[in-house]
């Protein structure tokens, strides 16, 4: 007769369940895993409404601002768990660890939002600077107490400081409630991270560098502030001791605008130059390309501008990560992120009119369009006003909000539907001239005292201008006031050469 089997396997297989999650627990932190690693300014509110037991308003700017309203009903189910004695990831079965891991970090994000803050106001203009990092060495001893191995833990710090500014810098750059800021807003984000958060922290994030963005959109949409959100969005390392980060975040963007270097100089600016490399380089010079690191994101404006021998360059960087100073044999290596920009439309890009076909492709890993004022507010009139008190704020602080309605009302002047040609741009100078002179009166659209004055418009007035005549002076005035062929021919839904045409033409 065999001897009955010991008891120890019956005593593990216990503990093994009593390390399990329950069924209520799993569905519950399972549903908080998958509405907090979503992209935070997604559509779906659905899974948070659940969670918080109530519903959303329908279109937030994002949910992601309730989400510390999640952490009470967390702390409870953690609480219970401690009860059982389970307070670190490899205390959970095996089945559970991964989905503990997730739980645990998003708690510890979610506790340190106010101190990750203090790091990041500073450089929007908005609070005091701190050096004060010694929270910093309290937050890692409480992942190790969770967990996470030193090297593990380091990384999530960097990437909790990457969320927070990514989160922080797009919201604050890009306003409005109008379903092409959402859709703008969705999409910096996953230019940033990708449309899948956890893969982007396990795979990808030290490895974005070859994802270029490009981003269309007319003069004075805003492309600028959308590549600094970018930009100022990728990752910075913890230092190895845990007491810092190894780059300040005003290393980690560095902008210029093509269209305004000459064609002598752009390749200098870019790729630097070596003393003597042509008359008046009395020094060595560093370039664009060799000032931003691997960390660092390269802003290239009005791509579109720049010339084909230039682009060919460009193309080698993308393609090799390599490039050449002027007047140098010493091939250098590029570890940044480019992200570009041009008011030139995608159509005329591809069409390969003054543009290499490989060198759009190659810049192209991600296209993102920014949307005209006028489409945002056929979208959501009400977001003009909201618009303008944000623009206010920024240029006045909080004394601007008592300006707010008599602003509304010198707007309210303008033209029904008038289409805001040079964009929020051009609404920021608005804001100024009625702060100056108590109204706007557009440049392209003048009043009419100014017939008296300019004989086009005269003539026009008084109906004796031919097609010809009428459309080359508008094309004119315009170019005159946006100071681009692009942004004529953006207002005026005509092609960028035709508009140059009719401008020369009404000189002569």
């Amino acid at each position: 007769m065999n001897p009955p089997p010991p008891a120890a396997p019956r005593a593990r297989a216990g503990a093994a369940r009593h390390h399990r999650l329950t069924a209520s627990e799993r569905d519950f932190f399972a549903q908080l895993t998958e509405t907090v690693y979503a992209n935070p300014f997604g559509s779906d509110h659905r899974r948070l409404s659940r969670l918080l037991g109530r519903d959303l308003p329908i279109d937030p700017i994002s949910p992601a601002n309730l989400y510390g309203e999640l952490i009470p009903m967390l702390d409870e189910r953690l609480t219970a768990l401690r009860q059982r004695g389970l307070t670190r990831i490899d205390h959970f079965a095996s089945e559970h660890q991964e989905l503990m891991r997730q739980v645990l970090l998003f708690a510890g994000y979610q506790r340190h939002l106010h101190l990750f803050d203090r790091l990041i106001e500073p450089h929007s203009g908005t609070g005091e600077h701190t050096t004060d990092l010694r929270w910093l060495s309290q937050l890692l001893e409480n992942l190790h107490a969770d967990g996470f191995a030193p090297d593990e833990a380091r990384r999530w710090v960097a990437l909790y400081y990457q969320l927070r500014r990514a989160y922080f810098f797009i919201e604050r750059a890009m306003i409005g409630r109008s379903a092409p800021m959402r859709q703008l807003r969705r999409a910096l984000w996953n230019s940033v991270f990708t449309s899948d958060l956890r893969r982007y922290t396990l795979v990808l994030w030290e490895r974005m560098q070859d994802f270029s963005t490009l981003l269309l959109g007319e003069t004075g949409s805003g492309k600028g502030s959308a590549a600094a959100a970018i930009g100022r969005s990728g990752t910075i390392p913890l230092s190895h001791d845990g007491r810092g980060f190894t780059h300040g975040l005003d290393q980690t963007f560095i902008a210029t605008n093509l269209s305004e270097l000459s064609e002598s100089l752009i390749e200098s600016e870019l790729f630097g130059h070596r003393k003597g490399a042509f008359t008046g380089a009395t020094d060595h010079h560093e370039g664009l390309f060799a000032r931003c690191d691997a960390w660092g994101t390269l802003f290239l404006d009005e791509i579109g501008d720049v010339s084909l021998p230039v682009q060919t360059k460009l193309l080698r960087v993308l393609q090799e990560r390599r490039f050449t100073p002027v007047g140098s044999h010493q091939t250098r290596r590029f570890a940044g992120r480019v992200v570009a920009a041009t008011n030139r439309p995608l159509t005329e890009l591809t069409a390969g009119h003054g543009f290499r076909r490989d060198f759009f492709y190659r810049l192209s890993g991600n296209i993102i369009a920014l949307p005209s004022l006028r489409e945002r507010l056929a979208d959501c009139p009400d977001e003009l006003g909201e618009l303008t008190g944000a623009l206010l704020g920024r240029m006045l602080g909080e004394s601007a909000a008592s300006l707010h309605p008599r602003i509304m009302e010198a707007l309210d002047e303008l033209p029904a539907n008038y289409p805001w040609p040079g964009n929020v741009r051009e609404l920021e100078q608005a804001l100024r001239r009625i702060i100056l002179n108590g109204r706007y009166v557009p440049d392209a659209l003048p009043d009419s005292s100014a017939s008296a004055t300019d004989p086009w418009l005269a003539a026009a007035r008084a109906g004796s201008l031919d097609a010809a005549a009428l459309l080359g002076g508008y094309c004119r005035r315009l170019y005159e006031q946006l100071g681009t062929y692009e942004a004529v021919a953006a207002v005026t839904r005509l092609d960028r050469r035709t508009v140059k045409k009719h401008v020369e033409q009404a000189h002569t």
